[in-house]
């Protein structure tokens, strides 16, 4: 079990009895069984046992209060940045949006952290993800370099594909990398690469090097988790999965559901079969309490405690700001909305609390004014998994409209 600096629970556990899970009344539980499982909060960052500085510990009890009130205009700042470095990847998922989107080639211009300079000991969390593989932003270990001169947490999610190279490798450990999200779609490379393309091996490989790195450097970090997309051709390899993770010394797997953007993956949801998941989510769970796995599983449909509504209580324009790698300021990566460029503003003060970053928190979390695509949230935090939206996004604009800014490379 593992307690943030708040003295809550941060980290999915695994409660084997009732009088277990007594201890943790508060926390929003799912009954698996005759074990239940505590789900993620989403106003809160999960620490992973890297302990908040008290600037960083005042900022965020700042920022939760803030949202606990429905602040406006925020004094705080946020609790983490999330850097899309570009939307290029360099694999071909079946399932991935990218797939029926118009992407124009558009690169994060590392100028931008300039703007941010002055808050990057103060919030949590610097989190590099998006439409696209991070790895492949030809600055990307420049940008890792930069932010370790910071008390910021660095968090970068991947496919994995680049880990292998040595450059790469050392940059993690050198730059001291907290948390490392990696995407695989199955136990086996028949599953995942039928999902992937053929990318299961030098996943593994790279994986297997970085855990004996850690034990040679007698070190923690980086924390390292699988993401597993949950379709019906790879949700019942779940419990294997975890015990893989077991075997390569990984800490966490966390599951999502898979969303449809076209007709052809609209065979692949879990909407409708969720009975079937149930029972896969249960022996997930036992198999992760027996290895000592953290596991994070979405709401089952008919069970997410958003009942009838769009989708979960939306914390993202007070918890995070993102900056997309066209520039455009966003309240999230799920999402077609563009707030403003960020060369418009002159600082994070600017940013923070533009007026369109007012208007959009009056209305975000109001079911008759907000957005059209918030109404069809598909986001995996926060999206309602009773609602069918949450699993098909056909026919609907899912994503923004990328301005090409100049070519990259894509080796």
């Amino acid at each position: 079990m593992v307690f943030d600096n708040f003295g809550r629970l941060r980290i999915l556990v695994i409660c084997q009895t009732n009088n277990d899970a007594d201890k943790y009344k508060g926390f929003e539980m799912s009954n698996v069984g005759t074990l239940q499982a505590i789900r993620a909060k989403t106003k809160d960052l999960f620490d992973f046992n890297v302990q908040l500085t008290e600037q960083q510990y005042k900022n965020s009890v700042s920022n939760s209060e803030e949202i606990e009130h429905g602040v406006i205009y925020l004094k705080s700042c946020p609790k983490r940045l999330v850097f899309e470095l570009t939307n290029v990847c360099n694999l071909r998922c079946k399932m991935c949006g990218r797939n029926d989107a118009d992407f124009s080639a558009t690169i994060f211009n590392t100028e931008w952290i300039d703007k941010f300079a002055g808050i990057l000991n103060t919030i949590e969390e610097v989190t590099l993800m998006g439409w696209g593989e991070p790895t492949m932003h030809p600055e990307f270990i420049k940008i890792l370099e930069r932010l370790n001169q910071y008390s910021v947490r660095k968090y970068f999610c991947t496919n994995g594909q680049k880990l292998s190279e040595l450059q790469l490798f050392n940059a993690i450990f050198d730059c001291k990398v907290d948390v490392m999200a990696v995407s695989l779609d199955g136990a086996v490379a028949v599953t995942n690469d039928s999902i992937r393309g053929k990318s299961f091996y030098n996943v593994i490989n790279s994986l297997k090097n970085i855990v004996q790195e850690r034990i040679k450097r007698s070190t923690k970090i980086p924390y390292i988790n699988f993401v597993f997309t949950a379709m019906r051709s790879n949700f019942r390899e779940i419990p294997a999965l975890i015990r893989l993770t077991g075997e390569l010394g990984i800490e966490e797997v966390k599951v999502v559901f898979l969303t449809a953007f076209n007709n052809e993956m609209e065979t692949e949801i879990l909407y409708g079969r969720m009975d079937e998941v149930k029972q896969i989510f249960e022996e997930s769970i036992k198999v992760a309490s027996e290895l000592n796995i953290r596991i994070k599983l979405p709401h089952v449909q008919g069970e997410d405690p958003s009942g009838s509504r769009s989708h979960k209580p939306c914390y993202t324009a007070w918890r995070d700001l993102f900056i997309g790698s066209d520039g455009f300021v966003r309240p999230c990566m799920s999402t077609p909305i563009k707030f403003f460029h960020i060369d418009e503003c002159k600082d994070f003060e600017e940013i923070w609390n533009h007026p369109s970053y007012q208007y959009f928190r009056t209305i975000i979390n109001n079911t008759e004014n907000e957005p059209d695509s918030c109404k069809h949230c598909y986001q995996s935090s926060f999206a309602n998994w009773n609602r069918n939206h949450a699993f098909i996004q056909t026919g609907l604009t899912f994503s923004p409209e990328w301005k090409k800014i100049f070519p990259i490379n894509r080796n």
